[in-house]
């Protein structure tokens, strides 16, 4: 069966540049999109239309459950197909995401569908296409990276690609704020199935992946040596921590807009006046981490994983006593940096502690973790924020924040992740 290589000849370092650049955006786009509908569009729609808030989130979690089945299989897929067509794919089912978001949120506000729950179901079922098929962009493109990368430069570049997604999610409500004001709430969700469409249509074509086929007996070796690989020592710390992050951030995200709304006391639409430059500030967190920090503090991954936990649990208790909008923009900023120290360290930890021919598998296993958190964080936060305390999803996001520094700083063995002496 025609697939990919151990190794990737070397590749000219300028178009290697160029491709990462393109997942950058490629990811980037993704992020972009998702924390449109978290922060700025569902949140907006489902109180303009008097739906609960907690069906904002419910939206997302069918999603997120398909997203963590399917991200592994994309990844074995990767190894055999290659990055490139399964991450065009990815991008292709995202765009059809969207655009069917886009309608079903149009025919609700113009009185066509108008069963709260049939929107509900139409809008749940559009963002599993999402899960079932966008996940197919993130390991393929997280394993190209890997594939074209030594050991000592894994770890920037995993935080280089990783910052296209990061950044994409913290000013994705931003423009949304912009955008939404200009042409209406539900217009970021057209514009992003188009950006979709548009980066499919690079990656597939200009996406650079030259591999010769693969012998059957390596082939048949490194799906054997993939059997069980999540619950091995080398891998699982980092799986571990990557859904509790995905949980504690998840639940960040999506009360964040809400507890805006209920702080400052303004609409749905309002709102995104304030939740833009906020989440704009946690963008600009997120490059001083992934893009300044990080390359030149040259931390271990291990310390990368504690350290992300300090400015995350910062911002999750500054989000309890918030009274202002300053207190607010800050704990986005502080929730932003924890993020983009934090997500590099696991991603680059996992991919160092498997060999070349594992790369995709592994990338499924770190991407399907990364997603886990936002099947419950409907329950998790804004069932708790609606209809028991609204500080509580604030107070148990700190508690989980606390025992992750534990376990990354204390729990997990030393070198677990890292190059060791004499390799390269």
């Amino acid at each position: 069966m025609a697939g990919e290589t151990e190794r990737l000849p070397d590749q000219p370092r300028p178009d290697r540049r160029n491709a990462f650049i393109l997942l950058f955006f490629a990811l980037m786009s993704v992020g972009a999109g998702n924390t449109m509908l978290l922060a700025a569009v569902l949140p907006q729609l489902t109180r303009e239309m008097t739906m609960p808030d907690w069906m904002a989130g419910a939206v997302f979690s069918l999603s997120a459950l398909l997203w963590s089945l399917c991200s592994p299989f994309w990844g074995k897929r990767s190894n055999v197909w290659g990055r490139r067509r399964v991450a065009a794919v990815g991008m292709f089912g995202y765009a059809a995401s969207m655009f069917l978001i886009w309608v079903t949120g149009s025919l609700a506000l113009a009185g066509i569908l108008t069963n709260l729950v049939a929107v509900f179901i139409c809008l749940a079922l559009a963002r599993s296409l999402f899960g079932a098929i966008g996940s197919a962009t993130n390991p393929a493109a997280q394993a190209y990276v890997a594939d074209r990368t030594s050991k000592a430069e894994r770890q920037s570049e995993i935080a280089f690609l990783s910052s296209g997604f990061s950044v994409g999610t913290v000013i994705g409500p931003a423009f949304a704020a912009a955008l939404a004001a200009v042409a209406g709430i539900l217009s970021p969700a057209l514009f992003t199935a188009v950006l979709a469409a548009i980066m499919a249509y690079l990656i597939w074509f200009h996406l650079p992946e030259t591999r010769a086929p693969v012998a059957d007996a390596v082939r048949i070796q490194a799906e054997a040596d993939a059997k069980d690989l999540w619950r091995t020592e080398k891998v699982l710390p980092f799986l571990i921590y990557a859904v509790c992050l995905s949980l504690v951030t998840g639940v960040l995200t999506q009360v964040f807009v809400f507890s805006v709304m209920d702080t400052l006391n303004v609409s749905g639409r309002e709102a995104a006046a304030y939740t833009g430059p906020a989440f704009t500030m946690g963008a600009i967190a997120v490059l001083l981490a992934q893009l300044v920090l990080i390359p030149r503090l040259h931390l271990k991954n291990k310390t990368l994983m504690w350290v992300g936990c300090i400015p995350l649990l910062m911002g999750a208790v500054m989000m309890i006593f918030a009274t202002n909008y300053a207190m607010l923009i800050l704990s986005q900023f502080l929730i932003g940096l924890g993020q983009g120290l934090a997500r590099p360290g696991f991603s680059s930890g996992a991919s160092l502690a498997v060999p070349p021919q594992l790369q995709g598998n592994v990338a499924g296993l770190v991407i399907s973790a990364n997603g886990m958190g936002y099947i419950v964080t409907p329950l998790f936060g804004l069932f708790v924020y609606e209809y028991i305390n609204r500080d509580l999803p604030f107070i148990l996001c700190a508690l989980m924040l606390a025992g992750m520094f534990l376990y990354s700083r204390f729990g997990m063995k030393d070198g677990l992740g890292e190059i060791r002496e004499g390799e390269e």
